[in-house]
């Protein structure tokens, strides 16, 4: 099965190089070319194997909310040359994740579920289940951590370790909660309710950017409307779209990235079903059918795509 499992360029002006979980980061002065390869992660682990056309699902749709967000904060995007590559400016990131949660699912409900009431210091009303409406968004923060796990981390925490300014967090906690705001109003007008997602922010030229991606199956978890109430009302499980399912997946095989835990064999029907729910989500999200690009030479198209550009190398 074809897949971008990773790239190894060397372009004229580039400055640097940088691998993370499943992007590779061309430096070049001020700017950057990522390439969106098709790894994938779960529990902070590298997958062993690479999900075909998941690095163009995650550039497209990132692509797509980027753009439809750029009235409410700036960004970091310059040009998007290809379906696998976002060029944009190099930003210098903050060292938190804003997370922000409209429902109780996933790693907030299992805490919630192990008795805690207070997570990154914000407090939960007692009798919620899993998949209910939170009372108003909530914001989760979490450290960014280069290696290892990202951790939870609360608003006081953050200001007293000074890993964000106030004046600057309180920017973060304002756009965080507009970027939610509209999230979910682009997710109604698909069917599907923006449950939880998180964004990245950074500054450049001193002023604060949006970076990374957002609202992808990897930063965001989405719920079908249609029937929402009635599966909460029933007690049954929420039909969504995030990659949540891959995580259940590898809970149910014993691994949740712990000391000692293998991860389970990923057979060419596992891969194969992973690669369709991302399409799957694309196409729902975007209301478009995805157009599966050719992996023919496809390592030569992403070069020549990034080579052309012109990263003022002579600055």
């Amino acid at each position: 099965m074809e897949a971008i499992k990773e790239t190894n360029f060397s372009f004229a002006g580039q400055t640097g190089f940088y691998r993370g979980k499943v992007r590779d980061v061309y430096y070049f002065n001020d700017q950057l070319a990522i390439v969106a390869t098709d790894r994938i992660s779960a529990f902070d682990v590298v997958l062993p194997r690479a999900i075909p056309y998941k690095g163009q699902v995650l550039n497209q749709i990132a692509s797509l909310n980027l753009k439809a967000t750029s009235d409410i904060v700036p960004n970091w995007v310059v040009s998007t040359p290809d379906p696998n590559v976002t060029i944009g400016y190099m930003c210098e990131p903050f060292k938190v994740e804003m997370v922000i949660r409209g429902y109780l699912a996933g790693h907030a409900w299992r805490e919630y579920k192990a008795g805690k009431r207070i997570v990154c210091g914000v407090a939960l009303p007692e009798g919620l289940r899993e998949n209910d409406k939170l009372p108003e968004p909530i914001i989760t923060p979490t450290t960014k951590a280069d290696e290892g796990h990202d951790e939870d981390i609360s608003r006081e925490e953050i200001l007293t370790q000074t890993l964000v300014l106030e004046q600057d967090y309180l920017i973060l906690e304002q756009y965080t909660r507009a970027l939610f705001a509209r999230g979910t109003e682009l997710a109604k007008q698909q069917g599907l309710i923006l449950v939880d997602t998180k964004y990245e922010f950074g500054k450049y030229n001193g002023e604060v950017y949006l970076i990374d991606e957002i609202h992808t199956p990897d930063s965001s978890r989405y719920f079908y409307s249609e029937g929402y109430e009635e599966r909460q009302k029933q007690g049954e499980p929420q039909r969504q779209l995030s990659k949540e399912f891959v995580r259940q997946w590898l809970i149910q095989n014993g691994f949740q990235g712990k000391e000692g835990q293998t991860v389970p064999e990923m057979t060419d029907e596992v891969v194969q079903g992973i690669s369709e729910r991302y399409i799957e989500l694309y196409e729902v999200f975007t209301g478009h059918k995805f157009e599966k690009n050719s992996y023919k030479d496809v390592l030569s198209r992403i070069e020549q795509h990034i080579g052309n550009n012109n990263f003022n190398i002579n600055n």
